[in-house]
């Protein structure tokens, strides 16, 4: 069984805080503080951890299920899930030393307009597996409790 409330949290998790580091670093003297990095760190884990039980446990399931529509769904959110992850860690890479848990903003209005863009495709990913994985997995859970 699927646990939706948890992938739930998480998205409401990674919402909460893509929408409160947003707000903190929109002034440049913002981005230094420790509480903006920590926001930061968190978020970034956060989506991380999301993007991997996402992978596993649904996609995972999914990948083997005889159906092909169904595969096919699982490999187009595998291969989104995979872009992700790329553009995610270069944009970390960009903006960001890890090792220190400190941001490296040279360019204020650029590192916004990236940070903005990167969040969006990481919402835009979030609502996609509401509206079309989510629905196909309790669909998928449905018949197997009714075919038992």
């Amino acid at each position: 069984m699927t646990a939706f409330s948890q992938l739930h949290a998480q998205n409401h998790k990674i919402t909460e805080l893509s929408n409160v580091f947003l707000y903190l670093v929109q002034s440049r003297e913002m981005c230094d503080t420790e509480t903006a990095c920590d926001v930061f760190f968190e978020y970034s884990g956060k989506v991380k951890e999301h993007i991997e039980l996402v992978d596993r446990e649904l996609c995972g399931r999914l990948i083997s299920y005889p159906d092909q529509a169904v595969k096919n769904t699982a490999d187009r959110f595998l291969s989104g899930s995979t872009e992700i992850k790329r553009i995610f860690n270069q944009y970390l890479k960009d903006w960001c030393s890890e090792p220190h848990r400190r941001l490296t903003i040279g360019d204020h209005d650029e590192f916004i307009k990236e940070t903005e863009q990167m969040f969006q495709l990481v919402l835009d990913r979030i609502q996609r597996e509401t509206e079309h994985l989510y629905p196909l997995i309790r669909k998928l859970e449905q018949r197997e409790r009714e075919a038992a």
